[in-house]
């Protein structure tokens, strides 16, 4: 059952690297909840200038040194807070020099599907449903499990744009179940069985 798993997995994270992709490069959903910024030269020569380094910057900010103790940030980001409600707030991913799609991106992207897709068919094989619909079925619950674990927070702390949080949660669910078709095929039933034997 071991070997089912292995090649469910590697095939089943294929599948799921494709669709996305499909989803990412072929279809207009690429762009969902997506704008470009207006009078884009002026903000990024402003955004060069007034910040050296990449990272993850909330504004309003906390007004206190990034390397404060959190007791002091937090005590600052609730006078914040409280003097800025009705104001813009954001949050802006730097990166000082672009690197556009790299090698290394997609690396990483196909091994986190098949990591993905083996965590799938692991779990299918302990829990040994018998019918092909139930397995995939199964999938897909995990792959809706996945898709709102953090896209909802996302959307509800930090404003990330409805059209773009949901386009995330139907790429991920339909990826899930596209998988689910490769992995629920492989792992068949009867599987903890085997699992335990060979424990």
């Amino acid at each position: 059952m071991a070997k089912r798993v292995l090649i469910a997995g590697i095939l089943g994270g294929i599948v799921m690297f494709l669709w996305g992709g499909l989803w990412h490069d072929q279809l207009p959903t690429a762009f969902l909840g997506l704008r470009s910024l207006p009078n884009e030269a002026a903000l990024v020569s402003a955004i060069k200038t007034n910040i050296p380094e990449p990272g993850m910057y909330l504004f309003p900010g906390f007004g206190v040194p990034d390397d404060a103790p959190f007791s002091q940030k937090k005590a600052a980001m609730q006078k914040v807070v409280q003097s800025f409600a009705g104001g813009p707030q954001g949050v802006l991913i730097y990166n000082p020099a672009g690197t556009g799609l790299t090698a290394k991106m997609l690396i990483t992207e196909g091994a986190t599907n098949i990591i993905q897709a083996l965590l799938v068919a692991f779990l299918l094989a302990q829990v040994g449903v018998k019918r092909y619909a139930s397995r995939l079925g199964l999938a897909f619950v995990i792959g809706l499990l996945a898709s709102i674990t953090t896209n909802i927070s996302l959307w509800n702390f930090y404003r990330f744009p409805s059209s773009w949080i949901l386009g995330q949660i139907a790429s991920l669910v339909l990826g899930y179940f596209l998988m689910g078709i490769v992995v629920a095929a492989i792992v068949k039933a009867g599987a903890p069985r085997a699992v335990a034997a060979t424990a």
